[in-house]
Parts: structure tokens; sequence; C-alpha cells
């Protein structure tokens, strides 16, 4: 029976740790890339349709760049949760927040429907997305280098961004197909909500998908010695004994 080192490092873990980077960030940035296709094609014209076409559109991007001024408290708070909590929970949480808020993009009513009200929720649905994918590349990334081998982290944790690349790709080849060739008032109706409803099938992919990858070994012993710190980002001093935490994946 492999041991639990040879299980965190090179193992049948490493393995499932990699293919989850790798599907789960290509599944994520899927939802967060196909809201960045209907920014450009056909939210103007329903959620920002009065006044000048030309600032119906930078106001449509610009709440597709409000996902980033989520981010960095996403990476801070989900940081956390990782640290203390385990990173397959975060990752499990960053996928259904993703999920949830992309198909709910898909279910808003327009402008021409509740006003205001419209461009509200669609702008607090994107701050919900990007909270949510700030967690994906840092847990996903964390976690691969955990399990890995040591001399091939770097290989390994490569797959989270080539999921990432990957992501975007299918977004397009979904999204664009439908825009050119659907009968425009049928694209304008109801065509351009299929890729964000398609998150059902995004979430449930990557629930299967991450579920059967463990957290490390040598965070389960922490956490059954409750030793895991409840502020792993105040780093404790060379000479106290390490603990598991975003920073020791270097070491």
């Amino acid at each position: 029976m492999a041991s639990l080192q040879e299980e965190a490092h090179g193992g049948r873990q490493a393995k499932k740790a990699t293919a989850s980077g790798w599907i789960g960030s290509a599944l994520e940035y899927y939802d967060f890339f196909t809201y960045a296709q209907a920014a450009a094609l056909i939210f103007p014209q329903l959620f920002f349709p009065l006044g000048n076409p030309k600032v119906a559109i930078v106001a449509s991007l610009a709440t597709y760049g409000v996902g980033y001024v989520a981010r960095p408290l996403g990476a801070f708070v989900l940081g956390h949760l990782g640290d203390t909590h385990g990173r397959k929970n975060v990752l499990l949480i960053c996928m259904f927040l993703m999920g949830l808020s992309t198909m709910a993009v898909g279910l808003l009513p327009t402008y021409h429907s509740v006003g205001m009200l419209a461009p509200a929720l669609l702008v607090v649905l994107r701050l919900i997305q990007g909270f949510a994918v700030a967690g994906e590349i840092s847990g996903a990334s964390s976690i691969i280098l955990e399990h890995s081998p040591f001399g091939r982290r770097g290989y390994y944790a490569s797959f989270t961004l080539q999921g990432v690349q990957a992501g975007q790709i299918l977004a397009a080849a979904v999204f664009l197909p439908l825009a050119a060739f659907m009968p425009e008032d049928m694209f304008n109706s109801w065509g351009w909500r299929v890729p964000l409803l398609l998150s059902a099938l995004v979430l449930v992919a990557g629930y299967i998908i991450r579920k059967e990858v463990h957290d490390t070994p040598a965070f389960a012993a922490e956490d059954a010695h409750g030793s895991i710190p409840k502020l792993p980002i105040r780093k404790p001093s060379p000479t106290a004994r390490p603990t598991w935490s975003a920073s020791s994946a270097w070491r």
C-alpha cells in the first residue's frame, strides 16, 4: 500500500488533482468568458438600450470590468478559507458561485421589462462571478502543487492556466456560431441565453470531477491534530513547527 507521502507526491491523487485543475479551470472560465462574449454582442441592446449606442457598448463592457474589481477581495477571502478549511471545499464553492451566477445572468429580465433593475442585477451577478473566479487559479494551482512530486511542480501546475485558455476557446466556440447563424430576432430574444444556461451542465461536470480529489495528507494531518492556524497569513517564525498553508506548497 502506498504511503501518505507517495500518495501526496506523484501518486493517483496528483494525477486527479492535475486533471481537476485543468478541467475545472476550463469549465469555470467558460462561464467567465461567456459573459464577455455576451457583453460585447448582445448586452448593449438588452440592458443599456437608451441613448448613444457607443455609450451603451462602453457601459456593457464596463460591467465586464466590474468582475475584476471583486477579484482581490475574493482572492483574500477564498485563499483564507482554502488554508483553513481545505482547497477542495473552496474549489467547490467557487464552482457553485460561478455556475449559479452565470445561469442567473441567462435568466435575467431585460431593460425593456424591468428598467434600471436589469443592469443593476447584471452588475451584482458580475461581482459574484469575479469573487468566485478569484479562488479558482490560486486554489487549483495550490492543490496541484501540494499533491505533485518534487521537481515537477511547475509542470503539473501549468495545467491550470492551460485550462483557462481552453475555457476561453470553448466560450467563443459556443457563443459565436449562435450569434453568426441564428436569425437575429431569435438570437436577441432567447438564443443569447443558451450558452449561459449551459452552465448547468458545467456545474454538474465540475462537481463530478472535483469530488474525486482529496485534500492533501499534510492538511488532513493538521486537521486531525487540530493544529490548523486560524489566521494562516501570520506566518510562523522559522523555528516554529511548519504548518500547512499556501506557502508550504513551494517548500
